[in-house]
């Protein structure tokens, strides 16, 4: 039985890695933005369902675009590097009318659900620091569409707080 309930789990987390509607983002109010031009992308912790990875990179290269920098390979100014994490959460739920047993037989069940976090980090690519990063949590979905528009709603709502160029709607 855990084995079945482990292999149901793991195929829920290939298939629906989560994406975004708790979203925060830092940033060092000492670093260069109005001098970065360029990014390149660096190694991060890649999406278990590279559908989704790819949907990441493609959104996160639009909105850089659209403020302005351009990909650049050889001697760029950021460093861009994406991070996809999943966990399993447990909610306590009660069933029934009322808010709990005491109210007309509410039944309590322990619900499980897949929680993911992308985190999207710029670095200046001359110092190695940390200059900027997003930060988006939500619960999977088992529709794939569903899990691609929560990818641009935290990516729009990371980059409304970017420092660099105008701000842009991605008309994703």
């Amino acid at each position: 039985m855990k084995n079945t309930i482990a292999a149901a789990v793991a195929l829920v987390m290939t298939t629906a890695v989560v994406y975004a509607q708790k979203v925060s983002v830092d940033s060092d109010p000492a670093a260069p933005f109005a001098s970065f031009r360029t990014y390149a992308w660096a190694d991060g912790t890649p999406a278990s369902n590279s559908l989704n990875e790819e949907r990441i990179h493609s959104g996160v290269d639009a909105r850089l675009t659209a403020r302005g920098l351009a990909m650049n390979t050889t001697t760029p100014d950021l460093i861009v590097a994406t991070h996809v994490t999943t966990s399993e959460k447990q909610e306590l739920v009660v069933n029934g009318f009322g808010p709990g047993p005491w109210w007309g037989g509410g039944t309590p069940q322990v619900e499980t659900y897949i929680e993911g976090t992308l985190i999207v980090d710029l670095y200046d690519a001359r110092t190695k620091k940390m200059v900027w990063r997003g930060v988006a949590t939500a619960t999977a979905s088992d529709k794939p569409s569903k899990n691609a528009s929560k990818i641009n709603k935290a990516l729009d709502k990371m980059f409304e707080k970017l420092p660099i160029g105008a701000v842009a709607t991605s008309g994703h």
